[in-house]
């Protein structure tokens, strides 16, 4: 095995062992000791990320529209325009949108911010306090990301929704708006949002401890932080597509969950 596998192997085996420190402060409550600190974490991502998100998913949502309009027609079946756009939205597009947006965005932030207090020395400041700058740095980011992105995965989801139905219905108008809900909502139900919803933040777990890992063990001045980012925000797209392909074939690989056949 050359040295770059090996070198890739154990920095996968310390990614998961600081990322199962960290999960494990936030699970056992010691991240509650800096309640404060979480919250603001949460503030900061309402207000960096949100708009850029739901913008990123409503661009989307039009596209799947746009496509699924489009390709119904040339098969003959416009009216089943809302097969290819409820299960564009909801299934694929929306937790890769959310996952490139939290890779670009918010992992690089974390790898920027976190690397650059190592590299000033303010996390041996915090430790020398008496204070556990993991908890205070990494686990309070995990909480506040459990916290808030939930529901701005949802407010994703429904701007592609409403984006798709303008593409669809109002843009094309290859359907009214009664006979585009009946197959939109036919083709997808509660459970789907669920597994869409765990595929997401399965997908912003991940890109919080790699940039938390990344962050947090930083070295070698400024040039060790950009290419600590750097090295972040590649591996955040391959685990990305990994989650989502494991994602889509746990929850609808054995059953694609579609009112069609007996």
């Amino acid at each position: 095995m050359s040295s770059v596998a090996r070198g890739w192997i154990a920095t996968f085996g310390d990614i998961a062992k600081f990322g199962a420190r960290v999960v494990g402060h936030v699970v056992s409550g010691r991240v509650l000791h800096f309640l404060g600190e979480s919250l603001r974490q949460a503030g900061i991502l309402i207000l960096g990320s949100a708009l850029v998100i739901w913008g990123l998913a409503f661009i989307l949502g039009l596209q799947c529209g746009i496509e699924g309009a489009y390709f119904s027609r040339s098969v003959g079946a416009p009216s089943n325009a809302g097969v290819f756009a409820a299960w564009c939205d909801l299934r694929e597009i929306m937790p890769y949108a959310f996952g490139y947006m939290m890779s670009a965005k918010v992992g690089t932030g974390l790898v920027a911010e976190i690397g650059a207090m190592r590299i000033s020395d303010e996390i041996d400041a915090l430790e020398v306090m008496g204070i556990n700058s993991l908890v205070f740095l990494c686990a309070t980011r995990l909480l506040a990301a459990w916290v808030v992105l939930p529901f701005m995965y949802i407010g994703a989801v429904g701007a592609g929704f409403f984006a798709s139905y303008l593409a669809v219905v109002e843009q094309i108008g290859e359907v009214s708006s009664g006979g585009y809900f009946l197959i939109f909502w036919m083709f997808q139900n509660p459970p789907d949002l669920v597994y869409s919803l765990i595929k997401g933040m399965a997908m912003a777990t991940v890109i919080v401890l790699v940039g938390c890992y990344y962050g947090y063990t930083a070295g070698g001045g400024p040039v060790g932080v950009g290419t600590a980012t750097a090295k972040s925000m590649v591996l955040n797209t391959v685990l990305v597509h990994l989650v989502g392909m494991v994602g889509t074939q746990i929850f609808w690989g054995t059953n694609p969950r579609a009112p069609i056949g007996g």
